[in-house]
């Protein structure tokens, strides 16, 4: 099957799998994804002067500063894999941001993830990644092969710092202060909004990419 070069943005509270539906997403449509909070975690862990700085932030679940994550995002909009078309995760995520990115480039659609705030906390409370691959696992629904253990390379999998609890209400507190607005940013610029709601803390990730497809097609967004 083959899919018109579209532009996504995924959006959606901490938790709300943003990141396990994009790299799926990914395979599907054949499209490039940039995730900035990856990229910022690589380079915590590699411990760049950026990844220093963005540490500083993310371990309290605030946002790194605006300026910062926009000229990431315009070095990798610069790269010849993103012609083809994109999804992002993780950007825009305040009103500035989204400013930005319209400067940048045009976008197609919004794809939104409704989800509970109890499904999240569940979520996030039972996330383990791979901090050599970034791989997400999750002990209740998405286990790896070997308890403990990245089911690609074999490094044992952390919980991280910002999955903990104090930090999760934290980050939701964030999101309900200055990213869930830019909804109305979105319907102002009549950019599409394609809302996929998610109930269930166990649900397969299949499954859900399945209902993102399904919405997209509905909405004449993809073939």
């Amino acid at each position: 099957m083959r899919f018109t070069m579209m532009k996504f943005l995924i959006f959606g509270p901490p938790g709300a799998g943003k990141g396990t539906y994009t790299t799926r997403l990914k395979e599907k449509l054949g499209i490039a994804t940039i995730s900035t909070g990856d990229f910022f975690r690589d380079n915590v862990k590699q411990g760049t002067s950026l990844g220093v700085l963005a540490k500083q932030y993310m371990d309290k679940g605030q946002y790194v500063p605006d300026q910062i994550v926009t000229g990431v995002l315009r070095e990798w909009l610069a790269k010849p894999e993103t012609q083809k078309g994109f999804i992002l995760d993780g950007y825009p995520r305040t009103l500035k941001q989204a400013e930005d990115l319209k400067s940048l480039t045009s976008m197609d659609a919004v794809i939104n993830l409704v989800v509970p705030e109890w499904v999240i906390i569940e979520r996030l409370s039972s996330r383990r990644v791979c901090p050599k691959d970034g791989t997400i696992y999750n002990v209740r629904f998405l286990k790896p092969k070997v308890e403990g253990m990245c089911d690609k390379c074999g490094t044992p999998l952390i919980q991280r710092p910002d999955d903990m609890p104090d930090v999760i209400r934290e980050r939701l507190k964030v999101y309900e202060d200055m990213t869930k607005p830019l909804l109305e940013f979105f319907q102002k610029t009549e950019m599409p909004i394609v809302s996929v709601e998610c109930t269930e803390v166990d649900i397969p990730p299949e499954i859900m990419v399945d209902k993102i497809l399904a919405a997209l097609r509905g909405r004449k967004l993809i073939e």
